[in-house]
């Protein structure tokens, strides 16, 4: 009788453990099945080259995923057509990455597209479009 109840006992402990959860299997190159976000706000070089590396990481690790670099307040300095980083920003965007400045920054900043990086794309509110990214997904991340 005793083995019986541990024997039911048994049998119910298996039946309330959860199912096995599969280990995440690698993304396969090529599918856009990951979108990241990074933000960035502060005017500093070492900051910025640790973004782009984490940027390399993430595309090495990941193959094909879709990243977005939103530049806020004095961290637009980074992006302005003589900055020291507009080389290592232009190679990352012909690597995919798309850069967008936040507008009100700029205006604030008194900053016009003619003193960015050609090719980087311009919000609105910065952090709106943190938000909208956000909210359609994507992974955000702050270094």
């Amino acid at each position: 009788m005793l083995t019986r109840r541990l024997a039911t006992i048994a049998a119910l402990a298996v039946l309330a453990l959860p199912a096995a959860v599969p280990a995440a299997e690698p993304v396969p190159r090529g599918s856009a099945r990951h979108h990241v976000v990074f933000q960035v706000n502060e005017d500093d070089a070492r900051k910025w080259n640790t973004v782009l590396v984490n940027i390399n990481n993430v595309q090495e690790e990941l193959g094909s995923v879709e990243v977005a670099v939103v530049v806020i307040g004095p961290a637009l300095g980074m992006l302005k057509a003589d900055a020291l980083t507009a080389n290592r920003v232009q190679d990352a965007m012909s690597a995919g990455v798309r850069f967008v400045a936040c507008g009100n920054s700029m205006t604030a900043q008194h900053l016009n597209k003619d003193d960015m990086i050609d090719g980087i794309d311009y919000a609105k509110a910065g952090y709106v479009e943190l938000m909208r990214l956000q909210q359609a997904g994507w992974a955000y991340l702050r270094p």
